[in-house]
């Protein structure tokens, strides 16, 4: 059994993987602590695994916690992505210190050394990634849809709590319909904006690739095929430990 993990600012996503089925467990970023661990990862003393955790990692204070659960615990080395050469693997166009772990994990996760990929990951951001067969060059951060509604409704008190779903108009009959239109069809507009001025700039064809919690709200507004993983950052961590014979 492989073991590997992507710490985001949100939450914390533990995969296992068997035989490439995964069994998922979520934390908490913000409420994690060595007793939430303990409570929540100790049943996987009973599993045969490997020694090492590879981890794609934005908030470090937070990989150094399961760090040192998992070696007290278990005696498990845990190793972030970016310690590894990555060059081995695909050619990063970009500084490396700047780039996303989970960023870079999910050009992995897609990357075949043929074809061309934009990945969309709908997290705390959005971020729009480019890979051209082995080549990772660069990508676009915008506000993530989750946070910017939550801000939102924080800061205008005549905005109610509102979940996101597809908008159905365009012109909004009250308060929720108008939000609703703005982020569906704004964000919409955003994405489809973005992925044409990739492609109009670099002159090439591109698989589009969504992944995160909000991937298929956007999906059928697209222009062009779109294709959902929502396992992709696993499936490039995975990748990366098998490469590294972790």
């Amino acid at each position: 059994m492989i073991i590997v993990g992507d710490i985001g600012n949100t939450e914390i996503k533990i995969f296992l993987s068997f035989k490439n089925q995964y069994k998922k467990i979520l934390l908490d970023t913000k409420n994690i602590n060595y007793s939430v661990l303990r409570k929540k990862l100790n049943f996987l003393k009973k599993y045969k695994y490997e020694k090492n955790i590879l981890f794609c990692s934005v908030v470090p204070k937070v990989y150094n916690k399961l760090n040192k659960f998992f070696f007290n615990e278990f005696k498990i080395n845990c190793i972030e992505i970016k310690k590894l050469n990555l060059n081995k693997i695909i050619n990063i166009n970009v500084n490396r210190k700047e780039i996303g772990s989970d960023r870079i994990s999910n050009a992995i996760g897609v990357m075949n050394k043929k074809d061309n990929f934009i990945v969309v990951d709908f997290g705390t951001a959005t971020t729009f990634d480019v890979i051209t067969k082995n080549n990772y060059l660069g990508g676009v951060i915008a506000p993530g849809v989750t946070l910017s509604l939550d801000n939102l409704i924080k800061r205008a008190s005549l905005i109610p709590n509102i979940k996101l779903n597809k908008s159905k108009t365009i012109i909004g009959k009250n308060t929720r319909q108008a939000v609703l239109s703005g982020f569906f069809w704004g964000y919409t507009g955003l994405i489809n904006s973005i992925i044409s001025k990739i492609k109009k700039k670099t002159n090439k064809n591109y698989k589009i690739f969504f992944t995160g919690g909000l991937a298929h709200l956007f999906n059928k507004d697209i222009k062009g095929k779109i294709d959902i993983d929502k396992n992709l950052t696993v499936k490039g961590l995975i990748k990366i430990s098998k490469y590294f014979k972790l």
